[in-house]
């Protein structure tokens, strides 16, 4: 699915149930962002049920039983969570009431799955690691830009085999288009709620270097942020980057910016490029500039030659039928519980840590 905003977009579904009809029961909450409605499609792919859904905005609600009419539209936040038949709840909050409510759901003794980023500081990220050990449920992130892209599922199944060796760089560029500014919420433009860009979606990339690495463990060497072309919203961040060094000896380089100009014919021209001790892959996760409006394109070059595989259609996304899983076995097939936090520790940190380069601040 194509769409002009990258809050809007959600691709289409491949389904591959790992569950049986009724066995993961879920519900949908605080439809404050879009993604909501791929994390939704995502599950129900995987064979989960999707129950309920709540939302103060009844617009919000509507547009979401329009999409899934299944749904039963609960009274309360306090419905789905005292329902035990609910395991799971998969909620787009405004970034910094994402960690309060997760923690709401947790004590609830349900699994929570947010969207991306998970957290916006220190302090939330303690109490989340302190729920998650009281409680022993799961904080699910849904670092989308990884886990619900074929040519990035597919590209780590070709790292798995070693198909460019041992990777030692990864470089993440994730720019977005703002477009019409009067079509975004006002928490969009307010640092303490949004978290900053490098917490934002900088989450994605630092999360990506992380799992292509195989790291556990990475350190920020330097981060910039700055605000070059909106000073109409001064708190908006609309460009971000970080150097990271991860344990395993690699680096990554993360870029992320909310300068996508009108003429690309989607969202953002997201790419990863991962280099390996015998080779190295590029991701042209949703455009092909120039040469095909459809994404889905993994570039390989290794000792045989080059290589052009189109991932669409391929290999799907089986990060939703682990998790459905995972929530029914208590194991962590799909992400560790520290993989997630760490990303968004990092993402935190390089954000809290950036020089800021907006004019007149330097």
């Amino acid at each position: 699915m194509k769409q002009s905003e990258g809050a809007a977009f959600a691709p289409d579904p491949i389904p591959a149930p790992v569950v049986a009809p009724g066995e993961l029961v879920f519900a949908a909450a605080r439809l404050h962002h879009g993604h909501i409605y791929g994390m939704c499609e995502g599950l129900i792919g995987a064979g989960a049920t999707l129950a309920w859904v709540h939302d103060r905005d009844p617009e919000k609600v509507a547009a979401f039983t329009a999409r899934f009419p299944q749904v039963r539209v609960a009274r309360s936040e306090e419905e789905i969570l005292d329902d035990p038949s609910v395991r799971l709840v998969a909620a787009a909050a405004v970034t910094n009431e994402r960690a309060p409510f997760g923690i709401r759901v947790m004590d609830a003794g349900k699994d929570y799955f947010t969207d991306k980023a998970p957290l916006t500081t220190l302090d939330q990220l303690a109490d989340v690691r302190a729920a998650v050990a009281r409680t022993g449920r799961k904080y699910a992130v849904y670092y989308s830009e990884r886990i619900h892209v074929e040519a990035a599922v597919l590209a780590d199944q070709l790292v798995a085999r070693g198909a460019i060796g041992d990777v030692v760089q990864v470089t993440a560029l994730g720019p977005h288009r703002v477009g019409d500014p009067r079509t975004r919420p006002g928490w969009f433009f307010e640092r303490e709620r949004y978290g900053g860009i490098l917490c934002d979606i900088g989450s994605h990339s630092v999360e990506q270097v992380l799992h292509y690495t195989g790291a556990t463990g990475a350190e920020v060497v330097a981060s910039t942020i700055g605000n070059h072309h909106h000073p109409a919203f001064p708190e908006l961040d609309d460009v971000g980057d970080a150097h990271l060094v991860t344990d395993t000896g690699a680096s990554g380089y993360v870029r992320v910016d909310w300068l996508t100009p009108d003429g690309l014919s989607t969202w953002g021209d997201g790419r990863v490029l991962l280099l390996g001790t015998e080779g190295y892959i590029e991701l042209r996760k949703y455009v092909d500039v120039a040469r095909e409006r459809r994404g889905g394109h993994l570039y390989l070059v290794d000792g045989q030659g080059e290589h052009h595989l189109r991932a669409d259609g391929t290999v799907g996304y089986p990060f939703f039928g682990r998790l459905a899983r995972d929530v029914l076995d208590r194991t962590e097939t799909a992400m560790t519980q520290a993989h997630a936090l760490l990303a968004a520790e990092l993402a935190v940190r390089a954000q809290a840590t950036a020089r800021d380069l907006t004019p007149g601040a330097r």
